[in-house]
């Protein structure tokens, strides 16, 4: 108990504010997740899970004496959904490591044309719907910009949970409209960390686009053996 006590009652001074801790330590997770994510380890999921548990508990505000009173129900909301999506990427990129019986859990691949313009729409409609809902509940304004980092969350775990490469994109969308959100509402730790983040996708994206042209010429080469060399088994 002692040691929750001080791990939510823990502030780090810096100059005339002060930095919560638990903010501090779940954007460490959620660095080391993201690593995670680029390099295609499973471990990249629980790394993120525990990140957002503790963000949970820093977003919410004055529930848990937060040190910056803003509470950001989008923000906060999507915590519990990056757990709910990381669980089933998790389950996911296990089951494909296993089946490709490789070290790396996916092999990243781009989204079909209708998948990417379904992303889109999800997005604009999924921002346009929340809006009003997070600030009936009191979000920090612009009420808008969470319900976008919320929605741009949302699609992009999934994304990342499918291999589809474009969700760096998304993320970098994300970081776009949240980096401002978060300095305005005083989560500076996070907003630092969303700054770098942006950079850090996109460094991200090249190393999946690279990785699927990899994957794309392998299966071409694959599909050459093949007609080349049918199996004279399926033959028969």
């Amino acid at each position: 108990m002692d040691i929750l006590r001080w791990l939510f009652e823990a502030q780090i001074p810096v100059g005339g504010s002060v930095l919560i801790l638990r903010e501090v330590l779940g954007n460490i997770f959620g660095l080391a997740s993201a690593l995670g994510g680029m390099r295609r380890k499973v471990w990249a999921w629980p790394a993120g899970i525990a990140g957002n548990l503790l963000l949970l508990t820093v977003f919410l505000g004055n529930v848990f004496g937060s040190a910056t009173p803003a509470t950001l129900w989008g923000q906060a909301g999507r915590q519990v959904m990056f757990i709910i999506v990381a669980i089933y990427g998790w389950q996911r990129w296990r089951q494909s490591r296993r089946a490709a019986g490789s070290s790396t859990a996916i092999a990243p691949a781009w989204a079909s044309a209708r998948t990417r313009v379904a992303l889109v729409l999800a997005l604009v409609a999924g921002t346009a719907a929340l809006t009003p809902l997070f600030d009936s509940l009191g979000s920090y304004p612009p009420v808008w910009a969470d319900a976008w980092t919320f929605m741009g969350s949302l699609l992009a775990t999934y994304g990342m949970a499918r291999g589809w490469t474009e969700f760096w994109l998304i993320w970098v969308a994300v970081d776009v409209v949240g980096v401002p959100l978060l300095f305005s509402a005083g989560y500076f730790a996070s907003a630092f960390m969303y700054l770098f983040y942006g950079f850090f996708t996109l460094a991200g994206f090249i190393v999946w686009w690279r990785a699927s042209r990899t994957q794309a010429a392998a299966d071409a080469s694959k599909v050459k053996v093949e007609t080349a060399f049918p199996d004279p088994a399926v033959s028969k």
